[in-house]
């Protein structure tokens, strides 16, 4: 058993100029991390799939799913909006992140890997269930949940976003599915600019100041994420995976470091050890600062790999 390794070429071609933080640099320098850290044999690599229209139609509406491709370039960029763009390879892009993660919900809940990290362009976090925004096109770790829910028959799923923009995407799409808790802990006042203010069961909202560091975040999951995840008992957990609270990225101001994202890993390990039998899966979101998010993603894998 190991922890799968999910990615796909297109990813790299995805590209939304050369001035955009959002580039296919940042998988690069994740690749070369876990070389230079002699984790990249330790993991089962596996070339991710293409989402089937179905699978994004549980999550998104099908008039925005045809509005994305159409807006499909055959060649140079068209902007979706100030910071969210295509070139030729992007849909073939999105389509591969969505199905990266479906394919690593079916290789955990079929027992052939403990865990899986999917390592994909554009993220996915801020898509909503009708509109691309913040560098995202379709929710990809909310296509993985839903079809853990639908196609695998779970009754609970919890997704962990540790981003440091809130996952309001996912939000918009789970606001009234009782069966998928989200717990997404974010910098505010800050893009995208709402969250602090959700009152529900199921959606655990932790808004926090810049300069939160790694002591005070600790304290806040800790005493405000950890007990509403216990109660919960989820038969599955995700990660939406931002490492942009690093310290040294300048796309925002928390002061988290590579420890701290190997302590949030430790913790939803052991609810999915309790609750879960282990199952989780993990999807790339933010992280800008090519050399931080390299080591950070390293060590979210290590902690995950139990290496």
């Amino acid at each position: 058993m190991h922890t799968a390794y999910i990615t796909h070429p297109s990813f790299l071609l995805h590209d939304m100029g050369s001035w955009h933080p959002e580039s296919p640099l940042r998988l690069r320098a994740i690749d070369d991390r876990l070389h230079a850290a002699h984790l990249f044999d330790f993991l089962a690599h596996h070339e991710a799939v293409r989402a089937d229209r179905s699978q994004l139609l549980r999550v998104h509406d099908a008039a925005y799913v045809d509005s994305v491709e159409a807006a499909s370039p055959s060649e140079g960029v068209n902007a979706l909006d100030p910071d969210t763009s295509m070139n030729p390879h992007s849909l073939e892009a999105a389509y591969h992140a969505a199905g990266g993660a479906v394919m690593a919900v079916d290789l955990v809940l079929r027992g052939e890997v403990n865990n899986a990290f999917v390592a994909c362009r554009p993220p996915g976090h801020h898509a909503t269930r009708n509109q691309a925004m913040g560098f995202c096109l379709f929710n990809n770790v909310a296509v993985a949940a839903a079809h853990a829910l639908e196609q695998h028959g779970l009754e609970r799923v919890a997704i962990v976003d540790f981003d440091v923009h809130h996952g309001n995407g996912t939000e918009d799409i789970f606001r009234d599915d009782p069966r998928v808790m989200l717990c997404s802990t974010f910098q505010h006042p800050f893009y995208p600019h709402c969250g602090a203010n959700t009152v529900s069961e199921h959606i655990v909202n932790v808004p926090l100041p810049a300069g939160t560091t790694g002591s005070a975040y600790r304290e806040a999951f800790s005493a405000r994420i950890m007990p509403r995840l216990e109660a919960f008992r989820p038969q599955m957990l995700f990660f939406s995976a931002g490492f942009d609270g690093h310290r040294e990225d300048d796309m925002a101001q928390f002061g988290l470091v590579e420890a701290d994202y190997a302590w949030i890993t430790e913790q939803v390990m052991d609810v999915a050890a309790r609750h879960a039998q282990g199952r989780i899966v993990s999807v790339l979101e933010g992280g800008y600062d090519l050399s931080s998010l390299g080591r950070s993603v390293a060590m979210h894998i290590k902690t995950l790999a139990d290496l």
